[in-house]
Order: structure tokens, then sequence, then C-alpha cells
């Protein structure tokens, strides 16, 4: 599993995209950087990362049959992933935000960012960009956010994490055939906010109370509302407010 490190880069997954677009990588070709100018989050949002003191790692996987791991299946799995690792560096209260938001303590730590590329042989491969908060202090200008560090009181060798997230992907990715129920019960009970009062935003702008009990095959978040209805919303038609 190769590991490429750049001191700084624009965007980890757009160099890798691009790499792999100019030669054969093998599968699990990761690139780290220790600076990330362009960072970017679900639905266009940047990433804000103080330079050389958190984890910014993109990874390439290559040629998931579609028929055995389904594109939101991939995205449980990848989730799961990033929850073990912090789980494996002794942080347990950890919750994933729908979509991919890692949370621990209640904020925001990590994000995570897939690109799939759908083949004509029903494949697809995907780049899975993830960048978690590890030794950075100072979050003044972003009170939702938080680090491993402040949690723990430790610092963590950037490198030795990027190494053993890719570690953890690989394991999930090869484990979630086999264990796909398992899975997606642990993503569920993992659900920030779940089966608790919460804000949301629409994508009008609109804003609502109601109470996330699930989220479906198909990535969709099932929001219980005031009127005891559930109506199921795709990723850009709402937010989750905290």
């Amino acid at each position: 599993m190769p590991l490429i490190k750049l001191d700084a880069i624009d965007s980890t997954n757009d160099f890798l995209k691009q790499l792999a677009k100019e030669k054969w990588l093998e599968n699990y070709t990761a690139v780290m950087a220790f600076e990330q100018t362009k960072g970017r989050g679900q639905m266009g949002s940047e990433w804000v990362s103080e330079p050389g003191k958190n984890l910014t790692v993109s990874v390439l996987v290559k040629d998931v049959p579609v028929e055995m791991v389904s594109i939101y299946d991939f995205n449980v799995a990848v989730a799961l992933a990033g929850v073990a690792l912090l789980q494996w560096n002794g942080i347990e209260k950890v919750n994933v935000k729908w979509p991919n938001d890692i949370m621990a303590e209640q904020k925001k730590v990590g994000g995570i960012l897939i690109e799939n590329s759908l083949k004509s042989d029903g494949t697809f491969t995907a780049v899975v960009g993830f960048g978690l908060n590890l030794n950075q202090t100072d979050f003044e200008l972003l009170p939702q956010a938080n680090s491993l560090t402040n949690i723990t009181h430790k610092v963590y060798d950037v490198e030795a994490m990027a190494k053993d997230f890719i570690k953890s992907l690989k394991l999930h990715l090869i484990l979630f055939p086999e264990r796909a129920e398992e899975a997606w019960t642990r993503y569920d009970e993992l659900l920030f906010k779940r089966g608790k009062p919460a804000a949301f935003e629409s994508a009008d702008g609109t804003r609502f109370m109601g109470m996330i009990q699930t989220v479906t095959r198909d990535g969709k978040l099932a929001v219980l509302l005031n009127d005891d209805s559930v109506v199921y919303y795709d990723l850009k038609e709402v937010k989750l407010l905290y």
C-alpha cells in the first residue's frame, strides 16, 4: 500500500485522481499532505486544517463490484473505518453525523469525501478523502470543531495515523460483504442526534425541528417530524444544525 507524502498540495483527492489517470496505481495507493490549501468537504464545503498538525489523506480503492457493495454501503464501510481509527486510539464517544462527518464528544473532529467513478464493467473506483484533526488546539473560529489532542492530551504521529487509517479502511471494505447487516446496524447506532430532537435546515433555508430515525440503504436521512410523518431527505436537501 504505497503512501505518497507531500509537503503541500491544493487537494489530495484531486492529486490522486489525476495521478490515477496518468499511470497505473496499486490498489490502496494513498496520498497524504502536511498542508492542504483547497481541501473540500461534502457538497463543496471547505475543509480547514492547520498546516502540519492534522491528518489529510486520500486513498485509491479500485474495482469495487457494485453488486457486492453498493454506493452507500461503501460510504458506511468508510465511515466505520474512520470511527474505528478513533476507537483504536482510546476515544469512545464517537458518532457519525450524516452523511460523513466524524464526531467525538459532540464536536466534529473529522470528515470524509468520497468521489466515485463508475466503470462499464460493473465496478467503480473511488478516491476516499479523510481529514482528521489531530494536534491542532485552537478552534476559536470553529467552535463546533475539536481535535484528538484536545480530548486525550496526547500528541499524534500524523504519518502513523495515515497508515492506520489505510489499514482500517482496507479491513472494513474486505469484511463488509459478509458483515453488511452488522455494519449497517453499527452505523445506525452511531448516528449523531439519532432519536433526539434536533434542528434542521432545508435547501430553501427553512428551519424546522425533527428527530433522526435512520439512514436508508440508498443513503437518505429519515426524519420524524412534529406531525408524526417521516420524511426522507437526500444529501443536498437538508442540513442538521448543532
